[in-house]
């Protein structure tokens, strides 16, 4: 990865309906060369998909939960990823090291309704020895962006080719 793929992959972070013909401007390369550059960073997956970013409390999920979760035992972990995933409420989750065992982050429209979903689906999530819920006051920093160099790695060489 080289400093024109850097700057294709920031730009599309933070402006992901750019056009092929600005985007290409904004890198310096041809229009052509800076397609194939995005074929090659969408075929290995460093790209993983495009959307739009959407506010929650606009669609009606104004109240959010970070649940900590701790398993009963570490087989149950296929099962209980599995069973995340067809929780639509769950929009991340993390395996973690150590205790607790998962980070999730949660939606639901307000306390009655994610007290309904903790008691009738997250109580019994396959595997579960324990659940600690926290409630979000406020997103202090929204998701943005990768930075473009990890903090201890150089600038690559400028070479856009």
């Amino acid at each position: 990865m080289d400093v024109a793929d850097r700057k294709i992959l920031a730009l599309l972070q933070s402006e992901g309906r750019i056009t092929l013909t600005e985007l290409a401007e904004k890198v310096g390369l041809s229009v052509s060369r800076c397609q194939r550059r995005v074929r090659e960073l969408e075929a290995a997956e460093i790209i993983r998909g495009y959307r739009a970013v959407v506010d929650a409390a606009a669609m009606g999920y104004g109240f959010e939960v970070l649940l900590f979760a701790t398993l009963s035992r570490p087989d149950a972990v296929a099962e209980f990823d599995a069973a995340l995933a067809d929780v639509p409420e769950i929009i991340e989750a993390q395996r973690l090291f150590g205790e607790p065992d998962y980070l999730i982050r949660v939606v639901s429209a307000d306390l009655p309704s994610y007290q309904r979903l903790y008691e009738s689906v997250l109580m019994h999530l396959p595997g579960v020895r324990g659940l600690n819920s926290t409630i979000v006051m406020k997103q202090a920093v929204h998701p943005r962006p990768l930075p473009e160099h990890p903090s201890h790695e150089a600038p690559p060489s400028a070479d856009p080719a």
